[in-house]
């Protein structure tokens, strides 16, 4: 077995990249049919199965940038946030954040955007308090970081990212409705 095959794959488990039947047939009919040209055919397309699959095999492999330099356009792209009557925030009341945000030209920059930044110290003792907040997000990232292209960010266009973020986030999705309606 190759070396990348084992880390994601249980034994006796089919890769993850690797499209079921059932869910290939739920996919296929919302792709486009391309028809092949008869006066400049050119190369033959490959099969739209195969490649989601290398799609998924590169989503599920990789990964290397500092979650850090991308907290200010993260902060940058919040919707309005909907509640009260009247306007819309335009901004949270607070960023809760672990010690990898810990930096201080950070802490000012989100301050400067009139939001509260709760970052852990480095150098303290864990228990800050910040868990309870967390939970929820650590959950998702966890559920995210099944597609280890995710886990740590390659791509420098956003819209390669953000498109393999929508599709795992598809994915995930999918296997949570599937296990849904087998209980």
């Amino acid at each position: 077995m190759l070396w990348w095959l084992s880390l994601a794959v249980r034994k006796g488990q089919q890769p993850p990249w690797i499209i079921s039947d059932e869910l290939w047939a739920r996919i296929e009919p919302l792709l486009p049919v391309v028809p092949r040209r008869a006066d400049h055919p050119g190369r033959r397309r490959l099969e739209d199965r195969k490649v989601l699959s290398g799609i998924l095999f590169v989503l599920y492999t990789g990964g290397n940038r500092n979650d850090v330099t991308q907290l200010m356009p993260l902060i940058g792209a919040i919707p309005p946030v909907r509640g009260r009557r009247g306007r819309p925030r335009q901004r949270p009341d607070a960023v809760y954040a672990d010690r990898g945000y810990d930096h201080d030209k950070y802490r000012r920059q989100v301050r400067g955007k009139g939001i509260k930044p709760v970052i852990a110290r480095r150098g303290t003792e864990h228990g800050s308090g910040l868990g309870t907040y967390r939970w929820v997000v650590e959950q998702s990232i966890a559920l995210l970081h099944w597609f280890r292209r995710l886990r740590i960010r390659w791509e420098i266009r956003d819209d390669i990212h953000e498109a393999f973020l929508s599709l795992a986030c598809a994915i995930i999705c999918w296997h949570r409705l599937r296990n849904l309606s087998l209980c």
